[in-house]
């Protein structure tokens, strides 16, 4: 997929700085961090142009992978940002209850995180600008560069149509190759470069059929002892993205001479550049053998595991 226009990322860095330094002037930005490589750069981009002015939120919408949260938290304690936690999956759950289409899904999630921003906006006073890590695959696919809808992203065609706050994007022209690069021109830790991609909707869109917390413990879990399995067999690093998605089907199983009856989970793995397109990745076959045999015995009601063999297109890289 091929930009209408030229990015030069030679002096990129200072243009933009001074861009959103001019564009912001002495008002307030509020940032909605995930712990991914494109909100963080898009935070450290800011915080150089107008320093103190920013404020970071990260919020726990409940679609977090296991023991993300303190995770995420952790990453920024060295990065002179004031990021602030806000736990809100009771609030999302809610909101999400007996959803299922996807589209939905993202909306509902990407209007409730302009709402929190926006509460917390308030106790902060003076804000008026909303910071987001907008890619420019998430604009071609939320259908809004002239070109027909895929999916909409939560921060794109996911948000409400009237907001208080001003958006602020300064990496939405980048693809992620492009973001990787800027993170490294200022420094940013290893491990926000080769971080993988994580969805801002989260394990909302990798439990397909109705969000509800125990399915997505059983996913937390699955997709934990998949990137286990990848790191123990010294190749997670050499994937650009790795993950579990929960379907919502059921399969006929057996354990101790039993008949189960339980969940099935896909495995999901694929080399990218810029998320465009994307290869499925070849893992050996004694990684996915084990790994399959710890999910079955080790996660409650999964009994049977399936592997994604799909490129990008015709698929996309998310299930949702």
């Amino acid at each position: 997929m091929r930009r209408p226009f030229e990015v030069n990322l030679d002096g990129w860095v200072d243009r933009t700085v001074n861009a959103i330094r001019e564009q912001v002037g002495s008002d307030k930005v509020v940032c909605g961090l995930s712990g991914g490589v494109d909100s963080s750069v898009s935070a450290m981009l800011v915080h150089k142009a107008v320093g103190s002015q920013l404020e970071c939120i990260f919020v726990d919408h409940g679609l977090m992978r296991l023991n993300e949260p303190e995770l995420v938290m952790n990453s920024y304690k060295d990065m002179g940002l004031s990021v602030r936690h806000i736990d809100a999956a009771d609030l999302f759950l809610t909101e999400l209850k007996g959803v299922t289409d996807p589209e939905q899904k993202r909306r509902i999630i990407g209007k409730t995180f302009i709402d929190v921003f926006e509460a917390e906006a308030k106790k902060i006073g003076g804000v008026k600008w909303l910071l987001q890590g907008t890619i420019y695959p998430d604009i071609v696919e939320s259908g809004t560069d002239g070109k027909g809808l895929v999916k909409s992203h939560h921060n794109v065609g996911g948000l409400p149509e009237h907001m208080n706050l001003k958006l602020l994007e300064p990496v939405r022209d980048l693809f992620k190759d492009e973001v990787r690069e800027v993170a490294k021109m200022i420094n940013m830790p290893e491990s926000f470069v080769k971080r993988q991609p994580f969805p801002g909707p989260g394990l909302g869109v990798r439990c397909l059929g109705e969000l509800t917390k125990p399915r997505l413990d059983t996913l937390r879990q699955a997709d934990a002892i998949f990137r286990e399995e990848l790191k123990a067999a010294g190749i997670y690093d050499d994937i650009w993205q790795s993950f579990c998605v929960l379907l919502p089907v059921s399969a006929v199983g057996v354990a101790d001479g039993n008949r189960t009856y339980g969940q099935a989970v896909v495995l999901r793995a694929i080399h990218s550049l810029d998320a465009m397109t994307a290869e499925w990745v070849k893992i050996p076959y004694d990684v996915l053998d084990k790994t399959a045999k710890r999910i079955c015995s080790e996660v409650k009601d999964i009994n049977r595991v399936v592997m994604d063999v799909t490129s990008k297109p015709p698929a996309t890289i998310e299930w949702e």
